[in-house]
């Protein structure tokens, strides 16, 4: 049988004794000097990005918006970056897709197939059987939306539901329901929840519904996320991903070593950016190091 999706994040958390992820997402506004804002300027910098922090990465993930705005070639891009990233280093691509079966199939042969996404992120909100083709491959893993990070996640994520007595759940907010659902899909082993570093009280409350599911947690850094809680709470507790290194756990630090690239230390002048950007990834994969 060949190892899943787990097993390869904590057979490579086992080696890099973290569990950073790196975020690639290249806005052209906000590039270091030196690089343009076109695509070429974008993909430039990706690919700097990518080859500095590999060495520090347990995961890397890419959104693929910023590819996706140039059209064509900015997929043609994303796909030379996904390249440049070993078998052996699980690569998400940030998606979030979500639609009826049959467009969701499509989603699953454009991002597992053609893109060689390790993982991707998925949308509930249109239920289970919705997003099932993205859930199914036992290789593959899909992270469902739980409790976002952004400033707005409560608006619907926070809204109450009431209580399902045939299942046994409680009133609850709508995040711990998608968490208990979520718990339960797919085959075994193909599911994990994103869960935001900015809520840690939700972060430990979703850990406790769904002891077993890996965890994507952005919001780290840049958003004011603290690293405690997350290390405290985001490794699973149970199977399938208890008991892997790391837990099944990715913090994902994307501005946090992007912007690195932007800074000079103070009497050095300007330094290589490729060299900032790797020193930026090696302290955060200290900051956020599980193993001894």
């Amino acid at each position: 049988m060949s190892p899943t999706y787990l097993d390869r994040l904590g057979a490579r958390s086992a080696v890099t004794r973290t569990v950073l992820c790196v975020g690639v997402d290249p806005d052209p506004s906000s590039l270091p000097a030196g690089f343009s804002a076109s695509l070429d300027g974008v993909e430039r910098f990706a690919r700097l990005l990518v080859e500095a922090a590999l060495p520090h990465a347990t995961a890397v993930k890419a959104n693929l918006a910023f590819f996706e705005a140039h059209g064509s070639p900015g997929i043609a891009a994303l796909e030379r970056i996904r390249a440049l990233i070993p078998a052996d280093v699980p690569f998400v691509a940030d998606a979030k897709r979500g639609d009826i079966d049959s467009t969701a199939a499509r989603q699953a042969a454009a991002l597992y197939d053609g893109l060689g996404a390790d993982a991707i992120t998925v949308n509930p909100y249109l239920g289970e059987d919705a997003i099932a083709p993205l859930l199914a491959r036992v290789d593959r893993y899909a992270y469902v939306l739980c409790r976002t990070s952004n400033p707005g996640a409560a608006e619907l994520q926070g809204l109450i539901v009431g209580a399902d007595d045939a299942a046994g759940y409680p009133s609850e907010p709508l995040w711990a329901r998608v968490a208990r659902r979520a718990a339960a899909w797919g085959p075994g082993g193909t599911v994990g929840l994103v869960v935001g570093a900015t809520a840690p009280a939700e972060l430990a409350a979703i850990r406790a519904l769904a002891p077993g599911l890996g965890f994507l947690v952005p919001g780290v850094g840049a958003q004011g996320g603290e690293i405690e809680p997350v290390l405290a709470s985001g490794p699973a507790t149970a199977q399938p991903a208890g008991g892997t290194a790391g837990g099944g756990l990715l913090v994902n630090v994307s501005r946090g070593i992007a912007r690195a690239a932007l800074d000079s230390a103070a009497g050095e002048g300007a330094r290589d950016p490729g060299e900032r950007l790797a020193e930026a990834a090696a302290r955060w994969a200290a900051t956020l190091a599980v193993l001894p």
